[in-house]
């Protein structure tokens, strides 16, 4: 595990999941806002203070736009494993380098500590600088540690991003076989077929499982109907999938609208989404595409 780059995984999470992830942290925006329509995703780094000094490279800023048009919610992930490298400062500097770039969005540092140990010392959670009634500062952050969640109470989410992270939550050690049951089994029901296979490494990583204890999983459950649905999908040709990467694609460049998962495009035939494919090359109207995709699961059209 010490040549892993936990901070590269869970960027590449949410990346590969950006509005699960924002439900899930943050579901109040949805609430407030409304659907998500458009993501950005901006990798710059903040400035130096000097040349010499290491590079601030600010954890994936995802830059949300929402249904009215008006109203940008710009998030700030910091990944720590290690709390004794995260600095509530540089979180600030980072923070304001980003709201001087984006005035017309509201700004949301957040801070994920992913090690599973409980703490003897917790971490600065807010600044405040007061003169007298005068309040000069006040900096806070939302605050997130996976190990103060218990896995068991999130068997039922269907939120991909949380069945992916069951094994950093806690459990009892007699649990630990049924919430790896639960990762894999939620991560097969609610994410595409790519990201099924890509996650199921981010399972093993941080269930911590080695070659052995993969066999004696298997073998547990491979009676389960999930687990023989799991490889059965293993073993299938991912023809789907291509022509949904593919409609995820033009999706994103043509509409700027994401295209989730496979549900989506339940229902539809192969042949069906290469018709879809060539339609929304030829089609400049969000809208009618939902049409086409409605009339064609119904059966109205020819």
């Amino acid at each position: 595990m010490t040549n892993i780059s936990h901070d590269q995984n869970f960027k590449n999470l949410f990346l590969d999941f950006p509005v699960d992830a924002l439900k899930w942290i943050l579901p109040e925006t949805i609430r407030t806002f409304g659907p998500v329509v458009k993501i950005d995703f901006s990798r710059q780094e903040s400035k130096k203070d000097k040349l010499s000094d290491p590079h601030l490279a600010l954890d994936i800023p995802i830059l949300y736009t929402f249904r009215d048009g008006r109203r940008l919610l710009l998030w700030l992930m910091e990944f720590q494993e290690d709390k004794s490298k995260f600095s509530i400062y540089k979180l600030l500097r980072y923070t304001t380098d980003k709201m001087e770039a984006y005035p017309d969005a509201l700004v949301v540092p957040t801070v994920i500590f992913t090690d599973r140990r409980q703490w003897t010392k917790d971490v600065a959670r807010c600044l405040d600088a007061r003169l007298n009634d005068r309040v000069l500062l006040r900096f806070e952050y939302v605050f997130l540690k996976l190990f103060d969640y218990w896995a068991r109470d999130y068997f039922d989410s269907r939120n991909p991003v949380v069945k992916i992270l069951l094994p950093k939550m806690r459990y009892e050690p007699e649990e630990r076989w049924e919430v790896i049951r639960q990762a894999y089994v939620g991560l097969y029901q609610l994410a595409s077929r790519a990201l099924f296979e890509k996650y199921t490494d981010f399972i093993d990583i941080y269930a911590e499982i080695d070659e052995s204890e993969r066999d004696q999983i298997l073998r547990e459950m491979e009676d389960r109907e999930e687990t023989i649905m799991i490889k059965q999908v293993l073993k299938e040709e991912g023809l789907q999938e291509g022509h949904f990467n593919m409609l995820s694609r033009v999706m994103l460049k043509k509409y700027r609208r994401p295209l989730h998962d496979m549900k989506t495009l339940k229902g539809l035939r192969p042949e069906d989404q290469l018709e879809l494919l060539d339609f929304m090359l030829d089609c400049d109207s969000f809208s009618e595409i939902e049409e086409w995709i409605r009339r064609r699961k119904s059966g109205n059209m020819t």
